[in-house]
């Protein structure tokens, strides 16, 4: 199945292949995304397009650096972006994902301002 999705001023939009609709969503209470509401879709780089947006984008790292939080320059909505825990994959903001998608997630908690071991319990990605 195919979604879309895209900031709040659509500047920046994108559409991913999901493999099945019963997928799992990562809530995560690290000091980022409690603050932004972001709510992770992990697709692997290989089902993700950008479909428009590229030079719209504003990069923006902190702590180890390895992750690259992307954020519209227009709007300020993230609406994915580089993660650490999933390098093979972009997290995709749930809530930015054009609805109706007939997606039926469910969501985990992760426990992100303990990263190491939450990672460590979520395993290999």
């Amino acid at each position: 199945m195919k979604i879309t999705g895209a900031c709040h001023c659509r500047a920046v939009t994108f559409e991913a292949v999901i493999r099945d609709a019963a997928l799992e969503l990562l809530d995560c209470n690290c000091s980022i995304c409690s603050r932004t509401g972001h709510l992770h879709l992990f697709i692997p780089h290989a089902d993700f397009t950008l479909l428009s947006g590229e030079d719209d984008l504003v990069s923006y790292r902190f702590g180890s650096g390895r992750a690259e939080h992307l954020f519209c320059r227009h709007c300020g909505v993230k609406a994915f972006y580089q993660p650490r825990s999933h390098p093979g994959a972009w997290s995709v903001n749930y809530h930015c994902v054009d609805e109706p998608h007939g997606l039926t997630p469910v969501i985990r908690p992760f426990d992100g301002r303990n990263w190491e071991k939450a990672k460590a319990e979520l395993g290999p990605q």
